[in-house]
């Protein structure tokens, strides 16, 4: 199978084509409209790709725009956090940042300008009244007492309102469309409610605030956005966006196109939802290994150009549907596999401790030759490597000790069949970068288990294949005299499998609900999805750097944590695995 991404060549981007080519427009200019009341998840990541990437590819722009309507769940932590994560995954906006906040006085005028055509009026129903009184798919809706009110009434009513005399829910603004629309989002849609809220771009100086299906179209009509992309749960408000573009006026309107939206299996796609999940503190934060926010998949590793990848491979389509999470760590493995150096990291620790290793390694120079590189100061046989196998990433210093550890699974007294590491009946393994070690004896402690290997080296092998006999399998070692501990962090996913929960239910039941939560928490999320072991690296792996990749030796991709790591206490957390029998279509 071809596991080259698909072609560029989805409907959005055929619209495009056909617009350029039609004349219709000179330019493109899309946009990017987050609502800074979380941190952006993976499911924003291909709306990123597409905005920015349809504007790269046809030389056009793109606006970021935040969609800051909301004072009661917005923050400016919010707002830099979403700048960084647009930048992180390699795109950059048009000039600078827009906010819909910076329009308030604008759609504020066009609020009157629609009051004044009989376009608007302000209900005095409640919140629960008007809901009520919407309708549904099977009934009309009612209208309210206040439909008919005279332009001079309404004007009086909303002046009042920008003037904080009514409280919060005790008026809004409607558009006035039609109560029997088949299209509940025609029955006379909310445009403006009363919040006397903190606004973090514009202060106190409003008191009312437009709902995001009035601010929306005619922030792009104001920007002159030419394709506005979203996901398909617009699809039924294109008629209102259509509508209140043309009843202000702009000559060249935008136009609305829908896409799916991401849905990955084991994932939850939606900020309200992880937001309950660090609300909880079921996770650590936004920022969680687990989470998959782009912050999340940042410290956890996940490259740019793997989300990127990841997104070309999936593509873009009217269909819903449920993506393999694989296909993501597939993407993101790709990029890692010739870009990471290598380096040793033993997650369960079992001494071996080396009998004859003294006069072993004391004929080391005697023995040794051009395929080896190292040097013995007395008490370390200091082994040189190169960091990557193929690529020249430099060289890195193995001390080779008469302790050593390996990973205890690599012994087992009865090994399950099929097993091929060590074992009494299989003594011999070869080390990783050294000699081949052969077991004589193990240790137990009271209940049993193995707590160290007694073992010799043969000193013809350092570079060498024993002549006479075959040695099954490689395993890995640290040092335990120079070996550095380290907490290593193994990750799973946050949902449960597939048969054991529906992906749909996962994505909606998780509401606002404290005690509805904690019981779907309970029955639907994993609770081995953070794994911690207390490990022992080579020395180099304890040098990294903050935010620095590695390849651990027959683990998995791993990365130094952004935030607690340090030289004397390392912390890793696992990106992906070193190999999957997943393969893209």
């Amino acid at each position: 199978m071809s596991t080259q991404p698909t072609e560029k060549n989805d409907f959005i981007r055929t619209i495009i084509r056909d617009d350029l080519a039609s004349g219709k427009h000179d330019s493109i200019l899309t946009r990017f409209p987050p609502e800074p009341n979380g941190y952006l998840h993976i499911g924003h990541v291909k709306s990123i790709c597409l905005n920015f990437g349809v504007a790269n590819e046809f030389g056009g722009a793109c606006n970021l725009r935040f969609d800051d309507t909301n004072p009661t769940a917005e923050k400016q932590d919010f707002v830099d956090g979403i700048k960084e994560d647009v930048r992180w995954l390699g795109f950059e906006w048009a000039g600078d940042v827009h906010y819909a906040s910076s329009y308030f006085d604008e759609l504020y005028g066009w609020a009157v300008q629609l009051i004044k055509q009989g376009d608007a009026y302000v209900d005095l129903q409640s919140i629960d009244e008007i809901r009520a009184n919407r309708g549904s798919f099977t009934e009309v809706g009612v209208p309210s007492p206040q439909r008919d009110a005279s332009i001079e009434e309404n004007l009086a009513r909303f002046e009042d309102m920008r003037q904080g005399k009514f409280a919060d829910g005790e008026a809004v603004l409607r558009a006035k469309i039609d109560m029997t629309h088949p299209n509940l989002n025609m029955r006379d849609p909310v445009i403006y409610r009363v919040m006397h809220a903190h606004h973090h771009q514009t202060g106190d100086k409003w008191c009312i605030y437009p709902m995001y299906d009035f601010a929306h179209p005619l922030s792009d009509a104001y920007e002159g956005i030419t394709h506005s992309l979203c996901t398909l749960e617009f699809e039924d408000h294109r008629p209102f966006y259509d509508w209140v573009v043309q009843k202000v006026g702009f000559d060249v309107p935008p136009r609305q196109y829908e896409f799916s939206r991401l849905n990955i299996d084991h994932t939850l796609t939606s900020k309200r939802k992880l937001k309950r999940l660090v609300d909880m503190g079921v996770v650590s934060g936004w920022d969680d290994p687990r989470m998959p926010t782009v912050a999340g998949m940042r410290r956890r590793g996940y490259t740019p150009e793997g989300l990127r990848d990841f997104c070309e491979r999936i593509g873009i389509t009217k269909s819903e549907g449920l993506v393999d999470h694989r296909m993501l760590e597939f993407s993101v493995r790709k990029s890692l596999e010739e870009t990471t150096a290598r380096g040793m990291a033993v997650l369960r620790p079992l001494k071996v401790t080396i009998t004859n290793f003294d006069d072993a390694v004391a004929k080391f120079n005697e023995l040794k030759n051009e395929k080896t590189v190292a040097e013995f100061d007395g008490e370390v046989l200091w082994l040189t490597q190169p960091k990557h196998p193929q690529l020249d990433m430099g060289e890195r210093q193995i001390p080779f000790t008469k302790t050593i550890y390996i990973d205890a699974t690599d012994y087992e007294i009865e090994p399950p069949a099929g097993y091929k590491r060590l074992s009494p009946n299989n003594p011999e393994i070869r080390l990783r970068n050294s000699y081949i070690l052969k077991v004589n004896e193990h240790k137990t402690d009271d209940a049993g288990n193995v707590i160290e290997l007694i073992a010799t080296i043969d000193e013809h092998t350092l570079g060498n294949n024993p002549e006479g006999r075959k040695v099954k399998g490689v395993i890995h070692w640290v040092s335990a005299t120079h070996g550095v501990a380290a907490l290593v962090r193994l990750y799973d996913h946050l949902l449960l499998e597939e048969d054991e929960i529906d992906a749909s239910l996962a994505q909606n039941v998780l509401g606002d609900n404290a005690d509805a939560d904690a019981f779907w928490i309970d029955r639907h999320l994993n609770p081995n999805s953070l794994t911690v072991y207390q490990a022992v690296v080579e020395p180099d792996l304890a040098k990294a750097a903050a935010g620095e990749r590695f390849q651990f030796e027959r683990e998995s991709y791993f990365i130094a944590d952004s935030v607690e790591h340090t030289q004397s206490l390392p912390v890793f957390n696992q990106i992906v695995s070193l190999k999957d029998s997943f393969k893209p279509e």
